[in-house]
């Protein structure tokens, strides 16, 4: 009852903190068992989000099917067939080919699948994602016609690990700066800016106050991960 509790009072004042801001919570619910994740469900939360494919097709065929799973974490081509059926948002596209290959799988599965490209805005070379130029280069592609079957709803980002938070605010705002630029110059059947999604348990202020519309929250929500 303890748990159940908490996670409620987490989601209700997640919810709290955001209200004013055009934003929502994803409750990122990796290592986290089904009944954790019910207990955010009941507590009306409906976005969850997942970094690893296998752990995501398990509580997509376990859990309520009116739950919007979005892949958040660096996805392999070869392992898109096995979300392609039910996944809405793939926050981190980071090639042609990974974009290529979610098109091909959602035809197969005769549906179409939103995503957004990740671009690269942190310091630490770890970090996945494509550079400005390469976002505007994948963008003017002529072949992008061709993709009936996704649709490019935005950026996705992650700033730098730092407790500097001037840094992480300036991060944000070029990833702001990247989709504004894109909202205003590339005007294309298969891409719509709508979705900035930026910011996390420890910065997710600073992202909602530059402009994020979707804030991917994991610890705040369910308490420390499960590491086991």
């Amino acid at each position: 009852m303890k748990v159940k509790m908490k996670i409620a009072e987490n989601i209700n004042a997640m919810n709290r903190r955001m209200e004013g801001y055009p934003c929502r919570l994803v409750a990122i619910s990796k290592t986290k068992t089904n009944g954790e994740i019910l207990e955010a469900y009941q507590a009306g939360q409906r976005i969850f989000g997942e970094n690893k494919v296998q752990e995501l097709a398990q509580k997509y065929e376990q859990l309520p099917k009116d739950i919007e799973w979005h892949m958040v974490g660096h996805l392999q081509t070869n392992k898109v067939k096995y979300i392609a059926p039910f996944v809405t948002l793939i926050h981190a596209v980071d090639s042609w080919k990974l974009l290529k290959e979610v098109d091909k799988q959602a035809r197969n599965n005769n549906r179409q699948i939103l995503c957004l490209l990740q671009v690269h805005i942190a310091e630490e070379e770890t970090k996945f994602g494509l550079s400005k130029e390469e976002i505007f280069v994948l963008l003017h592609r002529e072949d992008l016609s061709e993709l009936k079957n996704i649709r490019i709803q935005g950026l996705m980002g992650m700033a730098t690990f730092t407790e500097d938070e001037e840094k992480i605010r300036r991060e944000f705002r070029f990833l702001k700066s990247i989709f504004d630029g894109i909202a205003e110059s590339i005007h294309h059947e298969h891409v719509e800016m709508k979705e900035l999604s930026m910011g996390m348990t420890g910065d997710y202020q600073i992202a909602m106050e530059e402009g994020s519309t979707l804030v991917r929250i994991g610890t705040a929500v369910f308490g420390e991960r499960n590491l086991a």
